[in-house]
Formats: structure tokens, C-alpha cells, sequence
């Protein structure tokens, strides 16, 4: 029977409106005949979006074909448990050269109850940030449903929210409910649960080539926004060189960063999930398969001791999901 190794995937590259050519002169991939590419979805299991292998035996074949055939040895018995063949996580690079949409995302409940879905809370890790650039996180003080629709109708909804400027390293979990938007000249990384809803609150009055305007979902993201005020909005953590450092635990996805210059052994003996990384400056040989910027590799459930030996230096995103461990 063939056996598991480090799976890569082909890149699903998204023009939109705001999209700029970052993906192409920083992390150096070709978009092809797109005029921008403001997302790349690079290991997904959004039906319509499903991820294919690019390297091995298993190239060709997609992350949900490979569930089914693996099951447990490739992403887990847990996750198999609570997510069947659907992979759980949606990892992207984005590249604003405008303003995102303002927008919320609802929670699980909210989510399952209208559109049979999983909620949406997500992580950024800044990759690059022009000068001055920031981006809306939350509110900058406590509100509530009625004041929040008076200065959205007034057409001044941004003096209710929290603008914070941004650098390389920056982080910032949001979780569901939480009113945002990535501002122009930022390029992020985003980790979140397969899901793809969004309810667009305000998108600038923007068309597209054909001069048609976006959707709207003002009142949808009514029930779904969180109205209160919290002191941080970014998300802090300690980076040590060589060490595994956490970023964020959550139901929903744990993320560590790993900045290494030297040869790093991973044991999960006790972890029951596979392991994601995310390549977010120099290179590296992850368990024999090399991984580097813009890049993203899945390391299979069953692949319990193996090494990463930087070219140099390295730094990664590691994330995966404990569930009853």
C-alpha cells in the first residue's frame, strides 16, 4: 500500500477588485492572464475550491479524495470524527491594493442555523505592510444595534471603528462576530475553519467591470455582529528563535510560529491531527519535502517524528486542531 508523506498543493488564484501583484513580485507566483490576484487559496476543502497535490505519487488527486482513502493516518481520528471528509482548516494568502469590504462573518451557531455551515473565525499574520498602512478590527468603543445603525446611515460608521496601524510580524485573531477589514497595502497570511461565508456591511460604492455593485448584507450581519469594546485587538505573543512559539489556542485552530536557524526535531507522539505550515520567510526541508515563502505543506497525522532543517533561516506558521486531546 503506498504510503503518506508531505503533501503540497496547487495554488487557486482569485482575481478581485481590491486584489493587487504582490503574490506575484513578493512571494513570486505567476497568476497567469489575471489582471491581480487578491487571494490565493493554497490548501482547501471549500466545495467548488477543493486543493490538488502537486508533488508524489498523489499528485492530481485532491485533499478530500485523500481523506477518504487515508481517513485517520492523514488528518487525524478526531478531526475524521467531527469533520468527515471535509478538510477543516482554509488557508490563504491575501494582497489588498484597496480596501477590503467592512464585513462580518456570523458564528457557528448563527452560520448553522442559516446556511447549514460552520461559523467563521480567522487569524492574520502580517507578511508585508506599506507604510501607514492599517486595517479595522472591532469597535472603538462599546455599542449597541441602534447606534451602530444611526452612524451606518449617517455614512459615518468608520468613527464607531477600531483602526490600528500594522507591521511584518503582526497578528490579529477574529473571531466571529467581530466587524473588520484588511486595509490597502497589506499582504497577510489567513488561517480559518472551510467555510466562505461573509456578510458585506459597506463596500465603498465599488463596481465591477461590468459596473454592477457588490451584494450587500446589512441586515444579515445584524444578528451576527459583536457590539462590545475590548482594550486589544492584536494579538500578542513571544517569539523565541528556535523554539516552538504560540500564537493562538482556539476551539477552532491552534497557530505557533517557528523562527529557526538551526535543525528543529518535531515529536507528536500526542498529537491525534496533522500539521500545517505555512511558509512565511526563507526556506526549509520539512520531514524531506522543501517548503518556502508562499508556500504550504500538510504533514500527514501518521508522520509522527520528523525534522526541519532550515536553509539558513526560516520562518513558518505551524497550525492544526486540537480536539479531544
Amino acid at each position: 500500500m503506498s504510503e503518506l508523506y508531505p503533501l503540497k498543493f496547487k495554488t487557486i488564484f482569485k482575481e478581485k477588485l481590491w486584489g493587487g501583484q504582490k503574490i506575484k513580485t513578493i512571494l513570486g507566483k505567476d497568476f497567469g492572464d489575471l489582471d491581480n490576484c487578491g487571494e490565493t487559496w493554497e490548501l482547501s476543502g471549500v466545495k467548488g475550491n477543493i486543493s490538488e497535490v502537486v508533488n508524489g505519487e498523489f499528485a492530481g488527486a485532491s485533499i478530500t479524495d485523500l481523506i477518504e482513502r487515508f481517513k485517520s493516518d492523514l488528518v487525524g481520528e478526531s478531526i475524521v470524527e467531527n469533520f468527515g471528509n471535509e478538510f477543516p482548516l482554509l488557508i490563504k494568502f491575501i494582497d489588498a491594493a484597496e480596501d477590503l469590504s467592512i464585513q462580518v462573518h456570523p458564528d457557528d451557531e448563527l452560520a448553522k442555523k442559516r446556511h447549514g455551515s460552520r461559523g467563521k473565525s480567522e487569524m492574520w499574520f502580517i507578511l508585508q505592510a506599506d507604510q501607514d498602512a492599517s486595517l479595522i478590527s472591532g469597535f472603538n468603543r462599546k455599542t449597541n444595534k441602534e447606534e451602530y445603525l444611526k452612524y451606518f446611515e449617517t455614512g459615518k460608521l468608520n468613527q464607531l471603528l477600531n483602526s490600528e496601524k500594522v507591521k511584518k510580524n503582526d497578528v490579529f485573531y477574529l473571531p466571529a462576530g467581530r466587524i473588520h477589514t484588511i486595509g490597502k497595502g497589506i499582504m497577510l497570511a489567513e488561517i480559518q475553519p472551510t467555510t466562505d461565508i461573509t456578510y458585506r456591511i459597506y463596500d465603498f460604492d465599488r463596481t465591477d467591470k461590468e459596473g454592477n455593485k457588490r451584494e450587500l448584507h446589512v441586515e444579515e450581519a445584524l444578528d451576527a455582529i459583536d457590539f462590545d469594546f475590548y482594550e486589544n485587538y492584536k494579538t500578542s505573543f513571544e517569539e523565541v528563535k528556535n523554539q516552538t512559539s504560540p500564537i493562538i489556542f482556539t476551539p477552532f485552530f491552534t497557530t505557533n510560529k517557528l523562527s529557526l536557524d538551526k535543525q528543529m526535531e518535531i515529536d507528536r507522539t500526542n498529537l491525534d491531527c496533522f500539521k500545517v505550515y505555512i511558509g512565511v520567510g526563507g526556506s526549509a526541508t520539512i520531514a524531506g519535502e522543501t517548503l518556502k515563502l508562499g508556500e504550504v505543506m500538510l504533514v500527514p497525522a501518521n508522520i509522527k517524528n520528523y525534522s526541519i532543517e532550515p536553509d539558513g533561516e526560516v520562518e513558518l506558521l505551524e497550525t492544526y486542531i486540537e480536539l479531544n486531546q
